[in-house]
């Protein structure tokens, strides 16, 4: 063991009591992530899995990863119809959408603290036959102790900003020792290509965001769009909004509060009563998702508090503000209100999603603004415009040139198994 792992194993270590209350208040919002904490460090109840090539481990740690996994997993069964899917997460809101993916004899549990005796004990355990980690999960001890137990692992759909380059840089020994233990990396673009090149990965190909691939629910797109005509009014949107948000687009849009109907709908869901609390002490009038039946109650601001229903939220919508883009928090994904048909004003910060963002820019099927001010008052000029009808046109182009990224990350994993 290097120097440098062994200093951030002896860390990772000593971090686990932090890790255990950090879980237990978390808990307090989202119960779940007090379920099964011990499987964090490698301790399961079930019985030991036998090795016999079955098994493919997919990590996607969040819940827009786990439904990119879901696009994956599907592609996957098809070309590999006896494959035993291993799941794993480290959100709560990702370990529940992921059940909605097992089948029987599939296993879901939480992704390994990085110590190695806990990922040891995990893939002692689960015997994977293929290790597929999501996009930016690149664990030193996980990765490291995989290849010395000879389990292949990808990177998939794999991105790296700018920023997270340089963080990698500083501890370069450390991340080109996990990065060189990869068999493959799957890249989203080739500047992400070329990044994780760097840190010495082996890039494989660049085939494309699996998240092109995601088709929205029909069902909760229609449902939103005859709510939007039974509103008759323009609806603007706060995307997936981040802490420190809420507040700044409150103090703008109340001397907008007749021209359009606002709705926010927070990215994080133990917010829920955060950002209604933001709302009601702004002194507007509030209505929640949760207390709607057959249509929205009046108020001047709508709360989208439940999990699941984006395409619900960007049916409803006539412009979407892109949450997490107005702060330097590095954007949320843009791609799933492209599909929609649901136009995006962003703010400066899109690094996390950078190519997207540029091909959305570049298609006119979306805006960018410097802050949240303009965003509204660009939003609001936008509604009921020729302009509007070509971005909506434009979001379903852009969202259909680029899928396809699915099918070819599928077929180059069954590849890197033994026939």
């Amino acid at each position: 063991m290097s120097v440098a792992r062994l200093i951030y194993s002896c860390a990772m270590r000593a971090l686990q009591p932090w890790l255990v209350r950090k879980l237990k208040r978390r808990a307090l919002q989202e119960p779940l992530y007090a379920h099964a904490i011990e499987e964090r460090f490698g301790v399961y109840t079930s019985k030991p899995w036998v090795a016999d090539g079955r098994t493919v481990w997919v990590h996607a740690v969040s819940l827009g990863e786990t439904r990119a996994a879901a696009l994956l997993v599907q592609a996957l069964r098809v070309l590999m119809p006896q494959m035993r899917l291993l799941l794993t997460h480290g959100t709560a809101t990702g370990r529940q959408e992921g059940r909605s993916l097992l089948q029987t004899g599939d296993a879901q549990v939480w992704l390994p603290w990085d110590t190695p005796a806990a990922t040891h004990a995990f893939l002692a355990h689960h015997r994977p036959a293929i290790g597929i980690l999501l996009e930016t999960e690149i664990w030193p001890n996980l990765i490291v102790q995989a290849q010395a137990m000879g389990v292949p692992m990808v990177l998939a759909n794999a991105r790296m900003s700018q920023k997270s380059l340089k963080q990698a840089l500083r501890l370069k020994s450390l991340a080109q020792a996990a990065c060189g233990a990869l068999t493959a990396v799957y890249a989203q673009t080739d500047e992400d290509a070329q990044r994780l090149k760097r840190l010495d990965a082996p890039v494989a190909g660049v085939l494309g965001n699996m998240k092109f691939d995601a088709m929205p629910d029909e069902s909760q797109l229609s449902q939103g769009r005859r709510w939007r005509e039974i509103t008759g009014r323009p609806v603007v949107l706060l995307a997936s909004s981040r802490e420190g948000e809420e507040a700044v687009w409150l103090a703008h849009i109340q001397r907008f509060s007749e021209a359009v109907q606002w709705l926010v709908v927070p990215r994080h869901p133990q917010r829920f009563d955060e950002v209604a609390a933001l709302i009601t002490q702004a002194g507007l009038s509030l209505s929640r998702r949760q207390s709607w039946t057959d249509t929205p109650t009046a108020a001047e601001v709508w709360l989208g508090d439940s999990m699941g229903e984006m395409a619900l939220y960007y049916g409803l919508s006539d412009v979407a503000l892109l949450g997490g883009s107005f702060e330097p928090l590095g954007g949320q994904n843009l791609i799933e209100a492209a599909a929609c048909a649901c136009p995006v004003i962003m703010g400066p910060h899109t690094f996390n999603f950078a190519q997207a963002a540029d091909l959305a820019l570049q298609a006119g099927a979306a805006l960018r603004c410097q802050n949240l001010e303009d965003a509204v008052q660009a939003a609001v000029a936008m509604v009921g415009t020729e302009q509007l009808t070509q971005m909506q046109a434009a979001d379903l182009r852009f969202a259909m040139a680029h899928r396809g990224a699915v099918g070819r990350t599928a077929q180059a994993i069954h590849d890197l198994l033994p026939s």
